[in-house]
């Protein structure tokens, strides 16, 4: 078939919205809606007490571009989903493969899902983050292995001249009723034809599912653990690039102003060059250890940063002058008041920001992890007066991200450093680099008020101050394109912050608010659940303060005045599962709490060991999750687990001493994140039944109902309630020196 006469047979078709990129070669490639009118899945309704969530705009951003699902089926017989989000650890490339193995009726070690490159024809389908990473792939990826399928029996129909209605597929081949058998490889070729004709195409409904819903390890996880796994740094793409580190000022956003000894640090074993760079001085060698030698040895004035002088109390005390004061109550009501500070937390994922760049004159590549490839390609060109097209970048799967990867900043310094050396780079972040000069969740002052009257709660007001979380990585972009009135980052902030967090109870007359003071300017990112650990966490603890006020358990209370049923059902199983309200030791005690978001619902029962209020430790846990459509049971019982590991170190131990402009913490060691003996002795993880046809998100869905549980545990074994997270953070470490 010429081209033109594809065209034709396109336009002619409703749906036909495929590029048969392969055709008429051995693989079949999909865009969502091939071939014929296609069934489409009808989505669940929201429940009426549902908000529209981060996750409804986010599939809305995406509807003019879900049909671009790129599948290929091999002559090997194998398939692979070049998939449009960024596969960080938490297992989304599995959720996918399963999707692509259900559908496609072939076993699941025969689907690869390898990573797909920046695509700007995507525009806004391209962005990991906000646990929308299912919501958003869940229909169209189905439908486009549907398609594969259907393709594969037409193919096999027209070869032995017999009805498709008589053909059936199973691992990997379609097969007749006479016993005769296909491989898919032995058809894709076939299978590629624009001209086959496909009618009703339709995805298997949930009582087919032999797959989806059913537990499934990791494809990757072979690799990881015997070592042959490639992250960035790992690869071998780019002959002669050598190892590159860069020497950061001694506070948060310092830049370079002169250097002192350059003559001397390029003389010294393995050095080959130094350049100023916008972000400080790339260094570039021949190993990493002589690059770390010069970084140690250079000399450089630097021109001030954002927050020079400033400590975490400067820090605090400015937002809580910031925040609205409560109004008086008007004495015909009982009030709960309470105030908490979060302190800075680093992301601190596994591994560093690492980046491979070769950029020339009228081109560049680009190897990185990044959560926004697109937008970062765009930046990155910009920076370097290239077009768009001419930077290619490749979304490499990374250690962990918890949001700290919607930045590309690692890839721009790569790039930076390769156009100013002339040569490629291998670039890379030290532990240090990291901890004081990554992103960080800011730090956050909230003031909260509950009022009680006639034996019920009347009214709940929580106003929030936090520094600016930073948005300019393409979502504050997206904001933009997609929502009218405001300007500016504020705008930015405040909507995200109304598309993700609800309070889960009937309250009366429930205030949430969300300030950003203008003045203090950290380098912040959305960290994992974003506002929702802190805001719904501090809530947990006024709930259970609340019920203690009117002498009602904690469970019972919750229960009573939750808006959700999924959510209560979620309560009820921890609250049994785990044996709530049973006898405790001394110093010992229970905490309960939950979490509504992502069209998910969440509960953590903890038991906890505070017999040392300064050495608090949880050694026992019950979680149990309603994520609608459950697609990988144990993917989700990771992401709980990680939740609860998460919520740990933040309320208990960790977080980011800001002092005179730069963090102390420089390493895992004394940033105190949870280690294997602060982790429970015991984790039991319950994933609900189906209560909806599509997956909820699952990715932030724990962090804030561990947080919760957690401090409510703290707070009934040692008859304090804490109002500062971490509970005990103490500096005990000696700081490195500031670089």
């Amino acid at each position: 078939m010429t081209e033109d006469a594809r065209s034709k047979a396109r336009m002619g078709r409703r749906r036909f919205l495929t590029y048969l990129v392969a055709a008429p070669t051995v693989t079949v490639a999909a865009r969502w809606g091939l071939g014929g009118e296609a069934a489409e899945a009808v989505p669940s309704p929201p429940r009426p007490s549902e908000l529209y969530d981060v996750g409804d705009f986010y599939k809305n951003a995406c509807e003019p571009t879900k049909n671009m699902v790129l599948l290929e089926v091999s002559e090997q017989g194998e398939a692979s989903l070049w998939l449009h989000r960024m596969e960080v650890g938490q297992g989304i490339t599995t959720a996918c493969a399963m999707l692509v193995a259900e559908e496609l009726n072939l076993p699941l070690s025969k689907v690869h899902v390898p990573l797909r490159d920046a695509d700007p024809a995507l525009l806004f389908n391209q962005l990991t983050g906000g646990s929308t990473a299912m919501r958003t792939v869940y229909g169209p990826i189905r439908q486009a292995a549907a398609e594969a399928r259907a393709r594969m029996v037409a193919a096999a129909a027209r070869q032995w001249d017999i009805s498709v209605g008589q053909l059936t597929t199973r691992d990997g081949l379609v097969a007749a009723p006479d016993g005769r058998t296909a491989t898919y490889g032995s058809l894709a070729a076939a299978a590629a034809d624009p001209g086959l004709s496909l009618t009703g195409v339709k995805t298997k409904s949930a009582a087919e599912f032999s797959v989806i819903g059913k537990p499934a390890g990791r494809i990757d996880a072979r690799k990881m653990v015997t070592g042959q796994f490639h992250y960035t740094l790992d690869l071998d793409v780019i002959p002669g690039a050598k190892p590159c580190l860069v020497h950061r000022a001694p506070t948060i956003q310092g830049t370079p102003k002169r250097l002192r000894n350059d003559a001397e640090v390029r003389a010294m074993p393995g050095v080959i060059d130094i350049a100023v760079i916008e972000s400080g001085v790339a260094i570039l060698a021949d190993t990493f250890g002589q690059a770390w030698d010069a970084k140690k040895a250079l000399r450089v004035d630097w021109n001030p940063g954002t927050v020079d002088g400033l400590s975490n109390d400067d820090i605090f005390a400015k937002l809580e002058a910031a925040t609205v004061p409560l109004a008086v109550p008007d004495g015909l009501v009982d009030t709960i008041d309470a105030e908490f500070r979060f302190a800075p937390v680093s992301h601190a994922p596994l591994e560093s920001n690492t980046a491979v760049a070769d950029v020339r004159a009228d081109r560049a590549e680009i190897w990185s992890g990044l959560q926004t490839p697109i937008f970062a390609q765009q930046v990155i060109a910009e920076d370097l007066g290239l077009p768009q097209d001419a930077v290619k970048v490749h979304v490499v799967q990374s250690g962990g991200a918890f949001g700290r990867r919607l930045f590309h900043d690692g890839a721009m310094e790569a790039a930076r450093a390769s156009k100013a050396f002339g040569r490629p780079v291998k670039l890379m972040w030290t532990r240090t680099d990291d901890m004081r000069h990554g992103r960080m969740r800011g730090p956050s002052f909230h003031r909260v008020r509950a009022t009680v009257a006639g034996g019920q709660v009347a009214s709940y007001e929580h106003r929030i101050t936090e520094t600016k979380t930073d948005f300019s990585h393409g979502i504050g972009e997206l904001i933009t394109a997609k929502l009218s009135g405001g300007a500016g980052n504020y705008t930015y902030a405040q909507s995200f912050f109304n598309l993700m967090v609800e309070c889960p109870y009937n309250f009366g007359a429930v205030t949430e608010v969300l300030h950003e003071p203008e003045d203090i300017h950290l380098n912040t990112a959305s960290w994992r659940s974003v506002y929702s650990a802190m805001v719904r966490g501090a809530e947990e603890l006024v709930v259970d303060q609340i019920a203690a006020k009117l002498g009602k358990d904690a469970h019972m209370f919750r229960r009573e005045y939750l808006k959700h049923d999924d959510a209560r059902a979620v309560l009820d199983k921890v609250a049994t599962e785990g044996g709530w309200g049973r006898k405790m030791p001394s110093g010992h005690a229970q905490g309960i709490a939950l979490h509504v978001e992502h069209r998910s619902s969440c509960a953590f029962l903890v038991e906890m060991d505070a017999t040392d209020p300064r050495r608090p430790r949880v050694y026992r846990a019950t979680i149990a999750a309603d994520v609608g459509r459950p697609i990988n049971p144990l993917g989700i019982e990771a992401q709980m687990i990680s939740g609860l590991t998460d919520g740990i170190s933040t309320t208990l131990r960790a977080g980011l001493h800001i002092k005179d402009g730069l963090p102390l913490e420089g390493s895992y060691s004394q940033s105190h994140f949870a280690r294997q003996k602060d982790s429970p002795r015991e984790v039991k993880v319950f994933v609900m039944p189906p209560s909806r046809e599509e997956p909820g998100g699952v990715g932030e869905l724990p962090v804030p109902a561990a947080v919760g549980a957690i401090a409510c545990a703290y707070a009934r074994a040692t008859g304090t309630w804490p109002r500062h997270f971490p509970i005990n953070f103490d500096v005990d470490f000696n700081p490195f020196p500031p670089n």
